[in-house]
């Protein structure tokens, strides 16, 4: 298995841990330290030894961060993760706040007692953030201070090393573009924005541009490490060699100068020296680079990744290949999907389920000849009210059956050489409630109403995410997460700088690639989501119109459950939609399966009654 059901979670010890950490604070001189669920590279996608939040308070999800304080303790989460926040820490020692509306910045702000000092890892913050927090601690009187150490780490005695997984080439046949290529077009972006160089911190960026992939955090092939790339001159690749083989150290060799990652500062250090101006990415840039470069003499000079809209905006051979792997991951998808109707009621749980869908992705990657390299991320199995904690994550301790009258929600996806997956359908077992299909409904209209959408060139995310909401918005309801997150390519699931969200400025480009995933939540009872991945298409003429559109092409092959579809709430224009892509689901898929399997999709992809 790719991924494990292990409790990962101990909330008994975070009276202890937090008490050490506050001694070390007490020593220190701190009156506050910031834990966050960062790395150095500010990335979603963290190794285990970078696992501080979760150790020190419990809580595993994939975003927020701890201000401990010597009186209390606040942990800070979205909406994602409230639910799970509760149930995996000690309520004794935290309390939970919002970290969309009153992140730490604010918190502190208007609770911290003034002239406090407040310690933190200058590895594990952003520039963007600590200029922020800088501007609310000093309207207190509040002093922000970088400690040469992690205070967590001088407590955590059996902290795992960090990883040092093998990182291989990434052909051509699947990049479709060189790397040579690749890093002549960054140089001349870096060049024209008047910076010296630019340090890639995002490992995303990094195997994009050099055209490598790794295995250094979980389901996300990613090698850990730095690039400095001059606007004139050979970049600096900084990255352990004990990652490399001969092979791919040869071909990396011809690219850059390999550097190990310890000698980062100094290097960083030198060029400020002598170049003045260096360009940092300031929301994804760690303050300590920031902080080596002025005190070298340097210049900061605001810059954005130079590889991260590139890398958002597939290239023919990328979109080629995430067709490739869609229909495949459908194939995989339609065999779980049929299985699992074939079951009783009360047969399988959700870690069963799970195990299954995980085996039919890897008979169907081996029988269509492209192996599936892990999934892309843990996958969400929720069963009845499980469905309902948005990023439920099934362990021994919380598996659940799934029993008639239940919906089940199971959110997942796949690596492939060609395509990163992630694909969400909610099924009902045995027969469902009248709100039920009410609300899977509703949240199927909001599916098709992005699916459909022609916007003209300029359009943000932000302003299509009401577009999903509407008919859930009609009925009084809502979820509380984005519509859509970028998605790589044979990279990370979550994918910037695109997305659909209330928060989402990114203009959509042709070729960048989404998910579109409404979603509704009824704590204590079931959760709904339905996800595809879309991507965004050149914009065209509409005939008698005056301007040119773009609009989405649905990559995601696999059918909705009928039996959920109340289509007295469906348009005209939602039903031949509808039925439209199931049969291009069945068209497609057809000729890849056989038996009790295709005689399945047969009827889950009937037109509608």
């Amino acid at each position: 298995m790719f991924q494990s059901f292990d409790v990962t979670a101990d909330p008994s010890q975070g009276i202890v841990r937090v008490g050490r950490l506050r001694e070390a604070m007490a020593k220190a001189g701190l009156d506050g330290y910031l834990v966050p669920r960062a790395d150095e590279h500010q990335g979603e996608y963290v190794a285990p030894s970078s696992e501080r939040l979760a150790w020190l308070t419990g809580f595993t999800g994939s975003a927020g961060a701890a201000l401990i304080l010597g009186d209390r303790a606040i942990l800070f989460v979205d909406g994602r993760y409230t639910l799970q926040a509760a149930e995996q820490t000690d309520p004794s020692i935290f309390t939970i706040a919002s970290l969309i509306d009153s992140p730490p910045r604010e918190w502190i702000a208007k609770n911290v007692k003034n002239g406090s000092r407040i310690g933190f890892d200058p590895w594990l913050h952003t520039i963007a953030e600590l200029r922020a927090l800088r501007v609310k601690a000093a309207a207190r009187g509040i002093e922000l201070v970088p400690t040469d150490n992690n205070l967590v780490d001088g407590i955590w005695e059996d902290r795992p090393s960090p990883p040092l997984a093998q990182a291989r080439i990434h052909s051509n046949d699947h990049a479709g573009e060189r790397a040579t290529v690749k890093l002549e077009r960054m140089a001349k972006a870096i060049g024209e924005a008047g910076a010296a160089c630019t340090v890639l911190t995002d490992p995303s960026s990094i195997a994009w541009t050099f055209n490598i992939r790794g295995q250094d955090v979980p389901h996300t092939p990613l090698a850990l490490g730095f690039a400095m790339i001059p606007a004139d001159g050979r970049p600096s690749l900084f990255l352990d060699k004990r990652k490399l083989d001969r092979e791919t150290e040869a071909y990396l060799t011809q690219l850059a100068d390999l550097k190990a990652p310890s000698t980062l500062e100094a290097e960083l250090s030198t060029a400020a020296g002598k170049s003045g101006s260096i360009g940092l990415d300031p929301s994804l840039t760690a303050e300590r680079l920031r902080l080596v470069v002025e005190e070298a003499g340097g210049r900061i000079a605001d810059l954005d990744d130079p590889a991260r809209l590139p890398r958002a905006i597939k290239n023919p051979t990328e979109l080629e290949g995430a067709q490739s792997a869609h229909r495949r991951d459908g194939v995989a998808m339609v065999r779980f999907l049929a299985w699992l109707d074939s079951q009783e009621p009360g047969t399988v749980d959700e870690i069963g389920a799970v195990q299954q869908l995980e085996k039919s992705r890897t008979e169907t990657g081996q029988s269509l000849q492209m192996p599936l390299r892990d999934i892309s991320f843990d996958t969400i199995s929720g069963a009845g009210p499980n469905g309902a904690i948005i990023h439920y994550r099934v362990t021994t301790k919380t598996n659940r059956t799934l029993k008639a009258g239940e919906l089940y929600l199971v959110d997942s996806g796949a690596q492939y050489d060609d395509g990163t997956t992630d694909i969400t359908r909610t099924i009902i077992v045995g027969r469902p409630s009248d709100e039920m299909r009410e609300r899977y409904t509703r949240v199927l209209k909001g599916l098709i109403a992005l699916s459909t959408i022609r916007f003209p060139k300029g359009t943000r995310g932000m302003d299509i995410d009401p577009f999903a909401r509407q008919a859930l918005w009609q009925a009084g309801l809502d979820y509380a997460h984005g519509t859509g997150h970028g998605v790589g390519s044979y990279l990370a699931v979550h994918e910037g700088p695109q997305r659909i969200a209330k928060t989402g400025t990114q203009v959509l480009e042709a070729g960048m690639i989404l998910s579109n995933e409404p979603g509704y939540y009824k704590p204590g009872g079931y959760g709904i989501r339905l996800e595809n991945l879309i991507v965004v298409e050149p914009a065209t003429p509409i005939p008698g119109g005056d301007i040119d559109m773009h609009g989405f092409d649905t990559l995601t092959l696999c059918p909705f459950d009928r039996r959920l579809i109340d289509t007295g709430l469906l348009s005209s224009g939602e039903r031949t939609w509808l039925d439209a892509y199931h049969a291009r689901v069945r068209e497609t898929l057809t000729p890849l399966l056989d038996g009790e399997t295709l005689r399945w999709l047969e009827k889950a992809t009937a037109t509608l009654d």
